[in-house]
């Protein structure tokens, strides 16, 4: 069941409405609810139960300190893409034990501070970060644990932006030279072969292509089995989508069969071939943990009606919301409180200075100048990509538990943005 629901004709977060939020924090605001986000992890959880099995929050979809903390304690760990993540993480309460970094630009320092929080593994994704990884350990004395991301050419059939297992992305290490590439890994004395690592894409309806990509992982576990390099986990990635609401919009596979099918496969392989040893099982996700659990709160500054199409300009933009600019992506507008008065087609636009500062196309929406919109399934890759363009503040963040409001983030003003910023002498 969503936690944002209309109630009494007004939009409510759990048992909280919306304008109520909109008058104590202002907007543009994003709004979470806890018991979304909770019930999202523990679908994840509930089927790894009784396994051998890790989910680790991919924190790039979002972020916010509140929400790595209250993963951390159901037992989380985390996919990170950078070492401020990772210092998020511990300042999150985070375990560094659990942490997975992946990403294809690594530097040294960033290396070095994830070798000394002892994190879980690095996820390689070329043979020159290998040797720089295993300089930067020698020179530590340590042995950095690491698996190769490898790209097994598998079309996810999602956005191209958001698509990274093929043989034109930039991501890991192509699936004709892994072997060889596991080969030079195991042969450098800092480096620690323990695990292998695919994530084909993001926004994925349909489990095919990632079950494709599996039956080659396991291909490869086995090439590499034979050869002496025994893996101890098997990391299949995130990328699971949500539903946004777009009419004739496919249906997720559910995350228990999806999880059940990848369980299915592995239990009989290690069946056949292992005598039934188990493998260490990852999983990376983020859309589907937190996109369901937020909301875009903004208010209508005008209604401006033309020749060929008609504006709701708000106060939230591209800065704000980046997916609809970058990916043309699809987001459902409700308004906060519903009129009985006919609808009319709008555009919803912000106030930046550019054509692509849109949220929404031709949507039908019974609105007045004043009225508050939510922009619906938002908690993925909201604030995360959100900039100061036109210096304009980022939004705030609020999660909501049942009727209280806990405010996370706090809006930006002007002088926070040029607060780093000096004249010339």
């Amino acid at each position: 069941m969503s936690q944002f629901f209309h109630l009494d004709g007004v939009l409510h977060a759990e048992a909280t409405p919306l304008h109520h939020i909109a008058e104590q924090f202002g907007t543009p605001t994003y709004v979470y609810s806890k018991a979304a986000l909770l019930a999202n992890f523990d679908a994840f959880a509930s089927a790894c139960a009784g396994r051998d099995a890790l989910v680790c929050y991919a924190m790039k979809a979002n972020s916010n300190l509140a929400i790595l903390n209250l993963l951390a304690r159901q037992g989380a760990g985390f996919d990170i893409v950078s070492g401020g993540e990772l210092l998020r993480v511990v300042a999150a309460g985070g375990d560094p034990g659990k942490v997975i970094f992946s990403g294809v630009g690594k530097s040294e320092a960033e290396m070095r501070l994830a070798l000394e929080h002892d994190i879980l593994c690095f996820n390689v994704e070329s043979i020159p970060e290998l040797h720089r990884l295993n300089a930067v350990a020698g020179a530590m004395g340590l042995t950095a644990r690491v698996s190769l991301r490898v790209n097994p050419n598998v079309d996810a059939k999602t956005h191209p932006y958001i698509a990274t297992g093929l043989k034109a992305n930039k991501f890991g290490v192509a699936f004709d030279d892994a072997l060889a590439t596991y080969r030079a890994a195991a042969a450098l004395p800092h480096l620690e072969p323990v695990g292998i690592d695919c994530h084909i894409g993001s926004q994925l309806l349909d489990d095919a292509p990632l079950l494709e990509a599996l039956d080659k992982l396991i291909e490869l576990i086995d090439a590499l089995a034979q050869e002496g390099i025994v893996l101890h986990h098997l990391d299949m990635g995130g990328g699971i989508g949500i539903n946004y609401g777009e009419a004739g919009e496919d249906e997720p596979v559910p995350v228990g069969d999806y999880l059940g099918r990848v369980f299915a496969r592995i239990d009989a392989w290690r069946a056949a071939s292992y005598g039934g040893a188990p493998i260490k099982v990852i999983f990376e996700p983020g859309r589907a943990i937190v996109g369901d659990t937020g909301v875009l709160l903004t208010r209508v500054e005008y209604l401006k009606p033309g020749a060929e199409k008609n504006f709701c300009i708000v106060d939230a933009a591209m800065n704000d919301l980046m997916r609809p600019a970058l990916y043309q992506a699809w987001m459902d507008v409700r308004p906060v409180a519903l009129r009985d008065t006919a609808p009319a087609l709008y555009d919803v636009v912000g106030p930046v200075c550019e054509s692509g500062d849109w949220l929404a196309r031709e949507r039908a929406l019974a609105v007045e100048q004043g009225d508050l919109l939510a922009i619906m399934q938002a908690g993925a890759y909201g604030l995360t990509m959100s900039s100061n363009y036109n210096t304009r503040g980022r939004a705030a963040e609020v999660i909501v538990d049942g009727d209280h409001v806990h405010l996370v983030r706090e809006r930006e003003n002007p002088a926070d943005l040029f607060a780093l910023e000096s004249l010339l002498k």
